[in-house]
């Protein structure tokens, strides 16, 4: 090894915020960093991913998704059925690409190196990258609303300063930068501090917030009176084939929610100290947790139509409206520390990940994950939220992308590989390693995410709203099917030079 490699090497296994893997002597430096490695130590138990699961669904954008599931016209139960079929769904998807990292200790974007190519697996990466930039902005800008509404409540003349027209820039008020800019701070400080640090913090924010909902509920529903609680928002009971299809999207629309943190679960199962534990982690922090926290969002969202005289399902503005101040306080900052866990858990820990690994030698995790603090800024995430249309046509579309990225990575590992991996060839560029291909791409892997991509976009913007809802699933089977058609002509690296006696 020339001196400058060794100095590269012993420069990425020197620990930092998250690094804890083993940089190998062998290891090529334009492909690792300590981030990167595997772990030396898998230290994360069942509860660890239980609380993960648990900081994921209790969100401000959680809360409003799981209580409009029950206001789609569907009976009670028929809303459950699909809520427990979503996220079973969801579960055991998890648990699929949870495995080749917990296996080898490595992140997601090193375990896409197996389908992509050590160069190749930039392309996942990137894309994976920016869509977290996208979302990181968006649950940013949506927890500062709480942040909103709390200084209005304290301070209610401050309100000609909530009001973008009088004093706004690029489209969001004066009191809304201060917000988003307070949120973009707190959430800044906890990633800074590392891994060890965030799983601290998720382990709090679940169990607190189910605090306050459970606080939350049984004060409405006394204010109201349990007689005129419903647990049937839609007011329509739906039969048939009817009832079917708003149930298929309401499935649909479970998986699509989870599909950004599903994609790069890795990032966190790499911790895991086994398989089993992920599992059961996964077990209980998504059909057990998720049902009751959606009963507990349908009895609260219910409560409110006699207690407020409509239906609210932003939690946020539910509590702004209680009497009490101190409530209100407790209620908003509880809803920001939530949606700060899911925060950096989905869409902060991922890019740090993803942008890391295209320049593991200059970008740090912890520069990765700056570079998607800054560029949630630069995005204006509210102008993404400004209408319904929008809203519709930014979820599709971001679903479009990451359901090819998924089927690539699981037909090529469970059906492909047959579940085996070299660790050691996923930090080289010989021409002899498994994962080199054609110069280190996978062109087969590469034009089955294209072609996968481009049919959900299609279908997401020539079709109607109801077929794009499906954009996840149209983009994952298609790039699935078509990976596992073309799989003979993957290139196989070159072979080893014989041994000279």
């Amino acid at each position: 090894m020339t001196e400058v490699t060794r100095a590269a090497v012993e420069t990425a296994a020197r620990p930092n915020a998250a690094g804890e893997g083993e940089v190998k002597a062998g290891y090529d430096p334009a492909l690792t960093n300590s981030d990167l490695a595997p772990l030396k130590r898998q230290r994360w138990g069942s509860y660890n991913f239980f609380a993960f699961w648990m900081s994921d669904v209790h969100s401000v954008g959680g809360y409003v998704t799981a209580g409009s599931l029950f206001a789609l016209g569907l009976a009670a139960w028929q809303v459950l059925v699909a809520l427990v079929v979503g996220i079973v769904i969801v579960y055991f998807l998890c648990n699929l690409v949870a495995r080749p990292s917990q296996a080898t200790g490595v992140p997601y974007p090193v375990v896409s190196r197996v389908a992509f190519g050590v160069v190749g697996a930039n392309v996942p990466a990137v894309v994976r990258g920016l869509i977290a930039v996208a979302w990181y902005g968006i649950q940013t800008y949506l927890a500062s609303n709480a942040l909103v509404l709390l200084a209005l409540k304290l301070q209610p003349s401050w309100a000609p300063y909530a009001q973008v027209e009088q004093h706004g820039f690029a489209g969001l008020s004066t009191l809304g930068w201060a917000g988003f800019a307070t949120m973009w701070v707190l959430q800044a400080l906890v990633f800074w501090r590392g891994m060890e640090a965030i799983r601290r913090f998720i382990d709090f924010c679940g169990p607190a917030v189910y605090v306050v909902m459970f606080v939350l509920a049984a004060y409405l529903v006394v204010q109201a009176g349990p007689s005129n609680v419903s647990l049937n928002l839609g007011g329509i009971e739906h039969t048939g084939l009817g009832a079917l299809g708003v149930m298929v999207s309401a499935v649909a629309l479970v998986v699509s929610y989870f599909s950004g943190p599903m994609l790069n679960y890795g990032d966190f199962a790499r911790y895991g100290r086994t398989m089993a534990a992920v599992k059961k982690g996964n077990f209980l922090g998504l059909p057990v947790n998720f049902l009751l926290f959606a009963v507990l969002c349908v009895v609260t969202a219910s409560a409110t139509v006699p207690v407020y005289g409509q239906l609210i399902t932003d939690p946020v503005e539910t509590v702004y409206r209680i009497d009490s101040v101190t409530a209100a306080v407790i209620g908003c900052l509880t809803f920001v520390i939530a949606t700060i866990g899911i925060n950096i858990v989905a869409n902060f820990v991922s890019p740090a990940f993803d942008f890391s690994h295209v320049s593991p030698q200059r970008i740090s995790w912890r520069t990765g994950g700056m570079i998607a603090a800054v560029g949630s800024v630069l995005i204006t995430p509210w102008n993404l939220y400004n209408s319904p249309e929008t809203i519709h046509y930014t979820l599709d579309t971001l679903g479009a992308f990451i359901g090819p990225l998924y089927g690539v990575l699981i037909a090529d590992y469970y059906l492909v590989k047959k579940r085996q991996i070299r660790v050691d060839d996923l930090f080289t560029k010989s021409a002899t390693g498994a994962y080199h291909y054609v110069k280190g791409w996978n062109p087969i892997a590469i034009a089955a995410t294209a072609v996968g991509a481009l049919a959900a976009l299609v279908v997401v913007f020539f079709t109607n709203p109801t077929a794009a809802s499906f954009s996840w699933f149209i983009g994952a089977g298609t790039a699935f099917a078509l990976y596992l058609a073309l799989k003979n002509s993957i290139p196989a690296p070159a072979p080893a030079p014989e041994a000279r006696p």
